[in-house]
């Protein structure tokens, strides 16, 4: 009875401690930031050292507070790179292309309710055992459409031909490692959040359809341009233009470049330059006028930022964009990340209620991007932001196991000296 006495109070206990290691992590008790608190320089240069430090191919990196530029590093260790040089964006690409969807949006072309297939003639989701119609634009600018293609594009190397659209979303040829590649409804359509490549191919061809041109014109025509990113295109043909970022493999040697038949999912170049006027064009009042640029209106962007998915009862994911941590002002920071083979990482976030943001362009290391975005946001918040807590799960579970050892532990021993106390004869020891 004693055993299981103590084995019932071990039980809250365990799940006290669960609770605990989970709310820590979430707002980064055991963390130290970068630097100070509202230090811009501190942390600029903090920034700096990492990828002076980390690099083994080239970075590009812009602070902007209030939409002005604040501090930028850039480092290579081959072709200089500056505020003019393109890197390929890798997923930021996604939030790019959901300007381009909302856009005709605004124009009334496309409802963000009304089934995919109502704009398509192409090609169609082919038969599955759920209801195809609850495939929306929404859900596809959110990753709620039940789609499992578990896209991830490797891309095709130079000298290959790039597969047509259709046939990739048939089955696509360069799908990542673990990646079904196909795209297909295999989850109930708004059940649950699940990333997918596939659905960003799918809202490229729905932009083609409905506006009539060629994804990478319509795209520099209704949003690239007008923004003023005149160096930004999602179609680059050989031979690459003299101001493309070397492409850099894990050990920093130089690496072929890929294409791919989805742009829209991760085949944007932009310069730091450019994204700084992207990230200006999301603030609530920006120098150069309000939300939107001209481009989008502010209620449009507010829609972008409006919580539309879910995981654990934390939002995530907004309309084209991933919702990184609350900003203290009643909404969130947001932005996107990206990885690209061989070694492509892009991080750009900003809080919309400041017009403050991070660009981070990396090649030659698969995750310092990230990272740094991550910091950047800790900085300015104190919590950890949706990537960082995917990134940090790992060492969670395992401060949670070590504690329930240490419960278990305690238990056995409590126990174990008990019934030396009660056994006649036993020493207390």
């Amino acid at each position: 009875m004693r055993w299981l006495i103590l084995a019932l109070a071990a039980i809250p206990a365990a799940a006290i401690w669960a609770t605990l290691v989970f709310v820590g992590a979430a707002n980064g008790w055991w963390r130290t930031p970068l630097a100070p608190p509202g230090e811009t320089a501190a942390f600029a240069a903090a920034v700096a050292d990492r990828l002076d430090r980390a690099n083994r191919g080239n970075a590009a990196f812009r602070l902007i507070e209030a939409g002005r530029v604040a501090s930028e590093h850039y480092v290579s260790i081959g072709e200089p790179v500056g505020p003019d040089t393109l890197f390929q964006m890798a997923s930021v690409s996604k939030w790019v292309t959901a300007w381009g969807v909302m856009k005709l949006v605004e124009d009334g072309a496309v409802d963000l309710d009304a089934p995919i297939e109502t704009y398509l003639t192409r090609w169609s989701l082919p038969a599955s055992e759920f209801d195809r119609t609850g495939v929306t634009v929404r859900r596809l600018l959110s990753h709620t459409a039940g789609l499992t293609d578990g896209l991830g594009y490797e891309g095709f190397r130079p000298g290959t031909d790039v597969q047509p659209l259709e046939a990739s979303l048939d089955q696509a040829a360069d799908a990542m490692a673990g990646a079904d590649g196909r795209t297909r409804v295999g989850l109930e359509p708004g059940s649950e959040w699940r990333y997918s490549g596939g659905g960003y191919a799918l809202l490229q061809l729905l932009i083609e359809e409905v506006s009539g041109q060629p994804f990478a014109r319509y795209m520099s025509e209704r949003v690239l341009t007008p923004l003023g990113m005149a160096d930004s295109t999602f179609e680059i043909t050989p031979p690459d233009p003299p101001n493309l970022a070397t492409f850099y493999d894990r050990s920093g040697e130089p690496a072929p470049h890929f294409r791919f038949s989805a742009p829209s999912a991760a085949g944007l170049y932009s310069t730091t330059a450019d994204l700084t006027r992207f990230v200006r064009a999301h603030a609530t009042d920006h120098p150069g006028g309000p939300a939107g640029a001209g481009v989008l209106e502010p209620d449009t962007l507010a829609r972008m930022f409006t919580p539309t998915a879910a995981v654990l009862g934390t939002d995530i994911w907004g309309l084209g964009v991933m919702l990184y941590a609350p900003n203290g002002a009643g909404g969130h920071i947001v932005g996107h990340e990206g990885s690209n083979a061989p070694a492509i990482n892009t991080s750009v976030r900003v809080d919309p209620a400041t017009g403050d943001g991070i660009v981070l362009l990396v090649t030659g290391h698969p995750s310092l991007a990230g990272e740094l975005g991550s910091e950047w946001v800790f900085w300015r918040t104190g919590r950890l932001d949706t990537m960082d807590y995917v990134r940090s799960t790992g060492r969670t579970v395992l401060i949670i196991g070590v504690g329930w050892l240490v419960i278990a532990g305690a238990v056995v021993i409590i126990g174990w000296r008990a019934t030396r106390r009660r056994t006649p004869g036993a020493e207390d020891t």
